[in-house]
Parts: structure tokens; sequence; C-alpha cells
């Protein structure tokens, strides 16, 4: 098994990653999870389950390296029963397995839903931990306290530091215990990097292309491997009771077409939650827009809208600039705001 030391070092060698102080004085907190795991666990017909190591809370702006060390500690794991998986889409399975469980007749569903989680995995490893949804602030703290005593470690990365998750949502006061539970079983270390390594990646590179084309479809393609570097799963936002769907995802980049997010008929809320779980927005065929697709048009402007208050970064292929998306018809005036946005949206140090 090889430390995760070791393969930082072996990335730094072949020149895919670059020393950073910062990354590497939050390495022992992975390598000692990763000792303490690759020790065998003992199981017997009167033995408790083992108390995990703690775990790691790990947060700080975007683009620091976060998921990459994460991504690169579970690759350490070698043997040891292990999930990586982005902290929306856990909860998604999580509220489907008590939905079924509550369809048996189960009164708590959540200690069958939490044992059955156990049963496979050692580690959990999230990506992007935030708390928008008050279905799970409702349930989060006693699923991971059923977690941590069933002998699960969990590592997360975050934007926010503990205190700051679930900020100002409702009965808030409910929620508080899971964030003790936090500082109690996770060691909660910042990032505390000065380069953004996803906004390098983009520097001196176009992020607006157009025409819609083979050259632009390429250039799309380019990026969204260099900004996400593995496989995508599909994010499942919950809006109000409804779902949000973002068809690939990883690492805060989100990959959409302009009908994913605008031919269907979502409002601003959906937006608002998209622009709140993506850091990198890379939208496909946003087409010419007139009195002909008036209400794609008006959630296009909507869309905007939201990435550009969250400073989101706006990746994207057009059949025209953006002067020239909307050149007739109805809302003409209106988009000239939003044109001017997606030029704004352009510049190299947008979103910082």
């Amino acid at each position: 098994m090889a430390s995760v030391t070791d393969l930082y070092a072996r990335r730094i060698a072949e020149g895919s990653l670059q020393p950073d102080p910062a990354q590497e004085a939050v390495l022992p907190e992975f390598a000692r999870i990763q000792t303490a795991l690759a020790q065998p666990v003992k199981r017997g017909f009167f033995r408790k389950a083992p108390e995990p190591p703690k775990g790691l809370y790990l947060w700080g702006g975007v683009g620091r390296g976060k998921s990459m060390l994460m991504d690169l500690f579970v690759d350490s794991l070698d043997g040891v029963p292990a999930r990586r998986v982005h902290f929306h889409a856990f909860m998604q399975e999580i509220h489907a397995a008590m939905h079924e469980a509550r369809k048996r007749g189960v009164d708590d569903a959540i200690a069958p839903v939490a044992a059955d989680v156990a049963k496979s995995v050692r580690l959990l490893a999230f990506d992007e931990m935030q708390i928008t949804d008050i279905t799970d602030a409702m349930i989060v703290g006693r699923l991971f306290e059923a977690l941590f005593a069933a002998g699960v470690t969990v590592v997360t990365t975050s934007n926010r530091v503990p205190d700051d998750l679930y900020k100002d949502g409702l009965n808030r006061q409910i929620f508080l215990p899971f964030i003790d539970l936090i500082k109690d079983r996770m060691v909660v270390r910042e990032l505390i990097s000065p380069t953004d390594y996803r906004q390098n990646r983009l520097e001196g590179s176009p992020v607006y292309f157009t025409p819609i084309g083979p050259d632009a479809r390429k250039a799309i393609a380019d990026v969204w491997k260099d900004l996400t570097g593995g496989p995508a799963s599909e994010l499942v936002l919950p809006v109000k009771g409804r779902a949000v769907v973002l068809p690939a995802f990883r690492n805060g980049v989100a990959r959409a077409t302009f009908y994913d997010l605008c031919g269907k008929p979502l409002g601003p809320g959906d937006y608002l939650a998209i622009a709140e779980a993506v850091k990198v927005l890379v939208l496909e065929d946003i087409p010419r827009l007139s009195r002909s697709n008036f209400n794609e048009a008006k959630r296009f402007v909507t869309l905007i809208d939201a990435l550009y208050e969250a400073k989101v970064r706006l990746i994207c292929s057009a059949a025209a600039e953006p002067e020239m998306l909307y050149v007739e018809g109805e809302g003409t005036f209106e988009f000239e705001r939003t044109a001017s946005r997606l030029r704004e949206m352009q510049a190299e140090d947008w979103g910082r």
C-alpha cells in the first residue's frame, strides 16, 4: 500500500502536480487515517464495532486542491472498503433508502439505512459537504451518529467552516448538534493555499466558444477533461420536493446543455440551487434566442443572473457572440444586461 504522501510526491515528480506547502501541511492527517484503517479489524461474536479513527473535515476556498487530495487519499486505501461520493448524491440515496424502509413498515428508517451503509464501507469520502435542504438538516445528525457508532470513518471537503453549515436555515437549532458531532468525531482543518488551481487552468484560455460545431464541442470536451480529471456522475438537487438534475458533475464542476437547464420548466429557486451547488458550469449549445423560444430565453436570463450573483465560473458554447444571441422580439432590451454579464464572466479574474 503506497502512502498518500508517497502518491503526492510521485505526482509532483511526474509534473502533474506542483509543490504546495498548504497541501503538504494536511497530508499527515490523511496519513494518520490511512495508517489506522490499514489495521485489520478483529470481529467476534461478542466484540463491539471497533472505534474508528477520527475523520477529517477539510475546508477552504474554491480550487485549492481539496478534492484532489481526497481522491489521492482514497486511491491510497488499497483493500480498505471505501466509497467516494458527492454529498448531495449520497443524501439523495439516503432519502430513497429511508422511503423504501418506511414502505416496509419500519418506524425509525435511519437505523437500518445507516446499518446497510456501514456494512459495505469502513470509510466514506464526501466531496462538497453543504446543507441547503431542511430534510437533509433534519436527519444528518442522527445518520452520522449511527455511522460513527458502527465504526465508519468520514472524510469530507467543504467550502465552509462547520459553523457556517446550513447558515440561516429554517429551524437551524435542530441542526446545531450535528456541528458539535463533526467537531468531536472529525479533525477540522482549513486548506489555506493562496493558489486557485482551477482558475489557473483557465487563465489564457477562452471560455466562450462560438459558433456551435465540431471545434466548439472539442474545445468544451478538452476543458471538461482538464477541470474534472476523472469520471463524472449525475447530480440531483432537491428543490422544494422536486429534483433538478445536472447530467454530469465532478469536483464542483457541472456540465449540461442549454435544453437541460432552460428547455425545462425550471424557476429562480432551481437556478439558485444550481449556483449554490457548483463552482464551474459548462453549458453547451446555447441557441439564438427570439420570440420563438421566449420562455427558454427568460429562463436563460434567470440562470445567468443566478450564476453571476454567486460568482460561478461559466464556460459555454453558443450559436453567436453574446450581443448577437437575442436580436429580435420582445425582451431584446432586457437581454442587453445578460449579454453584458456574459462578457464580464469571460474575464480571466471572474469569480475571484
